[in-house]
């Protein structure tokens, strides 16, 4: 058994945890789906809904996680076998092994995407471009043959490199240069934007709530979108706390994270409507709105260049902040359950992603004709994802939490073995115990289309 580890890496500091915490939370669902996800919705009273859910909902389930991984100290599927010794609550977090595995492939594969706009806008290739040659040339892109995958497997290989490294030396390093770079390539966009002629309007948008709007499919979206946001229910979370020091305080450490998540969603909502109602865009243009509307608008903009430089740059840090800590999820599990040492995980994880990472990357390319319930390889695995296992994962977790592993061992882990108050505990238990739940299975029966509101 060379090469097996035999003391468990850990983070070194709260500013560590905190950084590679949030960076896995903060990802493309901030920056790229956020943005357009409230455009769809009306706005300032989704945005006030979505806030109000990543307290009352998202917050809790995140100390879940906690509460299991550094109790734990286990990969996600280890977390379960420890705590819940001879039943089958360990297929909880195999389910977030699968499921880190299927987010990882379709992910990289759009994160690869931001490498090429990246590229792009290096080259200045959105130059003299309208909004039609703009579309058609990112569907040029995607349905290429090489080109995605070129992408996606150079944003694999940078993925690979950090976690090779490590936790502290690898995970903890890279977090803490990368998170302070995407928070100021933000601030320099925001400021940019709010300055623009017209850019009052999209500041009224995105704060001025209009509740005429606000339908009973928009508040469950809010609730899909704080939920998934927060990165629950693939193993991540898990994960990482399990190399939390048991002196951390995980009460402030999840509030942290949670504002951090937060607020980078919101700012990169600042960067965007503004622009997009100074330049008189419509501001639920779905998921073109940053590969073709944003692209249209930077060129139109004094010192565009440089900004759309910028904006790919902060798609691509969020990106693989966040593909770092999927790939964790499925390297703690090979190291800790197959017992190979972190360098031959990292590969195979690599390796075996890469194999449904192609067939994404390919799904509007030489595997378009491929259809699964008449979706092609990337949208299947991004449904399955986002929409069964995830949901259902953060179900299971706080079930655990709230009827297994049950109040006084849950408390003994927040409160530090007595030494902190958490005086939030008992807010805390009744929400995973009774709302948690009810909340989240909302959310999934109507993602799988049981219920329809």
């Amino acid at each position: 058994m060379s090469g097996i580890p035999t003391s468990r890496d850990s983070f070194g500091s709260k500013f560590g945890v905190i950084a590679a915490t949030a960076g896995s939370a903060i990802g493309l669902g901030n920056i790229w789906r956020f943005p357009y996800v409230v455009g769809e919705n009306g706005g300032g009273a989704f945005l006030i809904i979505y806030l109000a859910f990543v307290v009352a909902i998202g917050l809790p389930v995140m100390l879940s996680e906690f509460v299991i991984g550094r109790s734990s100290q286990r990969n996600a599927f280890g977390a379960f076998k420890v705590l819940a010794p001879g039943k089958p609550w360990y297929l909880v977090g195999l389910m977030g092994v699968v499921a880190a595995f299927m987010i990882l492939s379709f992910y990289t594969a759009v994160a690869g995407w931001t490498l090429e706009y990246i590229y792009q806008s290096f080259a200045n290739g959105f130059s003299g471009k309208s909004a039609d040659e703009l579309s058609l040339m990112f569907t040029e892109f995607r349905s290429d043959s090489w080109r995605p995958l070129l992408w996606f497997f150079v944003f694999m290989g940078l993925t690979a490199l950090v976690i090779i490294s490590g936790v502290k030396n690898g995970i903890e390093k890279y977090t803490k240069i990368l998170m302070p770079i995407l928070l100021l390539i933000l601030i320099v966009l925001c400021v940019r934007s709010v300055t623009l002629e017209g850019a009052r309007g999209g500041l009224e948008f995105l704060f001025k709530p209009d509740f005429s709007k606000i339908t009973a499919r928009t508040v469950l979206e809010a609730l899909g979108q704080a939920f998934f946001s927060l990165s629950i229910g693939m193993g991540t979370l898990i994960t990482y706390s399990s190399y939390i020091n048991k002196r951390e305080p995980l009460g402030s450490i999840s509030f942290s994270v949670a504002f951090a998540d937060t607020l980078i969603a919101v700012m990169a909502g600042i960067a965007i409507f503004p622009a997009v109602f100074a330049f008189g865009i419509e501001p639920g243009s779905g998921e073109g709105l940053v590969y073709i509307t944003l692209p249209n608008i930077f060129q139109q903009m004094a010192g565009g260049y440089i900004f759309s430089l910028l904006f790919f740059l902060l798609l691509g840090v969020a990106a693989l902040t966040s593909t770092i800590s999927v790939l964790e999820v499925i390297v703690a599990y090979f190291v800790e359950e197959l017992r190979l040492s972190r360098k031959k995980a990292t590969w195979l994880a690599t390796a075996s992603v890469s194999v449904l990472g192609i067939m994404c990357s390919l799904s509007w390319g030489a595997m378009e004709g491929i259809r699964i319930f008449g979706m092609n390889v990337f949208g299947l695995l991004d449904y399955l994802s986002a929409n069964v296992f995830l949901p259902l994962g953060g179900l299971l977790i706080v079930v655990f939490v709230g009827w297994v592993l049950g109040k006084q061992k849950a408390k003994a882990e927040l409160s530090n073995d007595g030494l902190l108050k958490a005086v939030y505990f008992p807010a805390f238990f009744m929400v995973v115990k009774f709302i948690a739940p009810i909340a989240i299975a909302l959310v999934f029966l109507q993602q799988i289309g049981l219920i329809s509101l």
